[in-house]
């Protein structure tokens, strides 16, 4: 199981924000390159970044500052936030980025969806944010009329070998994942599963890595203290 250590840029800083919420930002570093270089150098394997501008305004507003990170890392980096085109997927993909998430777009687009996994296959994964077990869009402002798992299985009838699922009602919380939810998605969909939201404990990484999950994201508790990356590297082995 893999531990994702995430990154989310605002403004071209490193943030976090609670629930998605825009108006509720905390910024933890005025250079991120520097805070991707410190999760690599604690034995970080792959590196979570959101675009958060991005999925805010529909294309890449930050991807300077990303590029930067995945010419300085020596260890792969997937992106979403913003990138809605196979055009932009193109242009980010050249940028060294390992991985491209994509969100809104998936909702939207199935055709992209189609076009990007033929062309591009593992370098795509899909980003699934449920409120209320309905997926969320436009960087979590809007709700769509897709079940998650419905739509989950609709994008790994697409060639999708990857699924970001994230429950936004505990997204930047600390108040733990939304195990039910994360077990369902596991048992309903064949594809790799990487869990994000609301982790905040080493048993939680031990529980969702016994529910079957391919990885973990974990922002806030990175930040804040709750959990040591190299402790958390273990309980994922």
């Amino acid at each position: 199981m893999i531990i994702y250590p995430a990154i989310d840029i605002k403004d071209g800083k490193c943030v976090r924000l609670a629930q998605g919420k825009f108006n509720d930002v905390t910024v933890y570093s005025d250079n991120p390159v520097e805070m991707a270089l410190k999760w690599e150098r604690l034995g970080a394997q792959y590196l979570h970044v959101v675009d958060l501008d991005g999925a805010r305004y529909g294309e890449p507003q930050n991807i300077a500052v990303i590029s930067e990170m995945a010419v300085n890392l020596g260890i792969p980096v997937q992106v979403g936030g913003g990138i809605r085109t196979i055009e932009t997927i193109e242009i980010v993909l050249c940028k060294g980025i390992e991985r491209i998430i994509l969100g809104t777009s998936a909702v939207k687009d199935p055709k992209l969806v189609k076009l990007a996994l033929h062309n591009f296959e593992n370098s795509i994964a899909i980003s699934i944010d449920a409120r209320d077990g309905m997926v969320a869009i436009e960087g979590w402002a809007k709700t769509s009329s897709f079940t998650a798992i419905g739509f989950a299985k609709k994008m790994e009838e697409l060639g999708a070998k990857t699924i970001i699922y994230t429950d936004i009602s505990k997204d930047g919380m600390l108040s733990g994942p939304n195990f039910k939810a994360m077990e369902e998605m596991v048992r309903e969909v064949g594809v790799d599963i990487i869990a994000s939201g609301g982790v905040r404990s080493i048993d939680d990484i031990k529980r969702l890595k016994d529910i079957g999950v391919a990885g973990v994201i974990i922002g806030k508790a990175l930040y804040t203290g709750d959990i040591d990356l190299k402790e958390a590297l273990e309980a994922a082995k």
